[in-house]
């Protein structure tokens, strides 16, 4: 599978608590803090919910 790297460029402070829990989830706690996960139909829809809080890249192998 392809892996993305997923990078937290807005505050989640006075968000609805779903996107804070969905930031959570993809495990980006802090700002400017990054991620690599695996590509998955959940992960993409994960990353949709919160899009304007974050930044995607694809990983190159």
């Amino acid at each position: 599978m392809a892996k993305i790297k997923i990078t937290q460029i807005k505050s989640g402070i006075d968000r609805p608590e779903r996107q804070k829990r969905t930031l959570i989830a993809l495990g980006l706690r802090k700002m400017h803090a990054t991620v690599e996960v695996e590509e998955t139909p959940q992960i993409k829809g994960m990353v949709q919910a919160v899009h304007h809080l974050v930044k995607v890249e694809e990983v190159k192998a």
